[in-house]
């Protein structure tokens, strides 16, 4: 969105001690975005009334910290702008299962009430049937802007002795992930005694499982691109809310088809308008079937598998590319506006 000549500012709560873990040191902003952090109400307010001068203000879902009343503030900050600058005001849900099975829950869930005001909600995913479920609860427009690939930050490199595997998987145990992991990843890997499994990222620590698998802790995201490359396969596994609706591709598969590698996923609606299955991605249902796949294809073949998963998403799959949808959306919307 920067380089289409928006500027932009990040604004977020200091909580969970996110200050100390910036991607920037020294409390420096990236070249594409002013990030500043707030630490009190009397702050985040300052903010809300400086973003009456912005085109569009976006709320974010699950910022972790006064999510009640923000929704309602960015909408209040809008109204308080001056009629002929009104800002646009969007809701961006990363997270739609859990949001609307909250307000489904909840009769007197507050977004209940302020959906309607809201311009519009952009979704990282769930397709049609998030779209209609925010439609039917009163939305006025709902896009999904999917998750993608940065070619800057993920892209091809050597592989690694340390991180050598014939099946890889990457992310933090999770309630809603870790029966997948259990059955997906390690039930195949005692399915595939002669097979290598590396399973990374926090939480897996202390866990029982086969002795051809590896717990390989916390991955540094710098280290990400290595880790992918170094694998046979890397498996992909949704979590339940987003395996349910399907049209959710969570960022670990366009950061694998960036490094190249081969991938195994299991299956959800939608997978065929990111990857085609058979010839860019494979998908498993069943621990049984993720076993015959180490089995079956050649590295040569996944070398093939993973080239042409890469070449799809630098095609079609970039943030570039999801940047541009972005802008033809918020131009649309601004247009069909002046036209009422």
């Amino acid at each position: 969105m920067h380089a289409l000549g928006y500027r932009i500012t990040f604004a977020e709560p200091d909580i969970y001690d996110r200050a100390r873990h910036r991607d920037w040191p020294d409390g420096q902003d990236p070249e594409y975005a002013q990030c500043p952090m707030y630490h009190s109400r009397e702050e985040l307010d300052w903010h809300l009334r400086r973003a009456r001068q912005a085109d569009l203000i976006i709320k974010h879902s699950g910022i972790g910290s006064e999510d009640d009343y923000i929704a309602a503030a960015v909408l209040d900050a809008a109204a308080a702008a001056p009629a002929q600058r009104r800002p646009r005001v969007a809701f961006w849900d990363v997270d739609a299962p859990h949001t609307l099975s909250q307000i489904h829950a909840d009769r007197a869930h507050p977004m209940r009430a302020l959906l309607p005001s809201y311009d519009y909600v952009l979704t990282y995913g769930g397709g049609p049937v998030v779209s209609a479920a925010y439609l039917a609860l009163g939305a006025r427009q709902c896009f999904p802007i999917y998750n993608g690939l940065d070619p800057d930050t993920h892209f091809p490199v050597a592989s690694e002795l340390r991180f050598a595997s014939d099946l890889t998987f990457l992310g933090h145990r999770l309630p809603d992930r870790e029966h997948r992991v259990n059955h997906f990843f390690l039930d195949a890997a005692r399915l595939a005694p002669s097979r290598r499994f590396l399973l990374a990222g926090e939480g897996w620590q202390g866990i029982r499982h086969p002795a051809n698998v590896t717990l390989g802790g916390f991955i540094s995201p710098r280290q990400h691109n290595a880790l992918n490359a170094s694998a046979r396969f890397v498996l992909n596994l949704n979590r339940d809310s987003m395996a349910e609706v399907g049209f959710s591709p969570p960022t670990r598969i366009f950061e694998a088809a960036g490094a190249g590698a081969a991938m195994i996923s299991d299956a959800w609606a939608g997978i065929e308008l990111f990857f085609e299955p058979g010839r860019e991605i494979l998908l498993a249902t069943s621990a049984e079937s993720v076993a015959s796949y180490l089995d079956e294809v050649s590295p040569e073949a996944a070398a093939r598998l993973g080239q042409r998963a890469y070449q799809r998403a630098l095609a079609e799959h970039t943030y570039a590319r999801r940047a541009r949808r972005l802008d033809r959306l918020l131009h649309c919307a601004q247009a069909t506006a002046l036209a009422a």
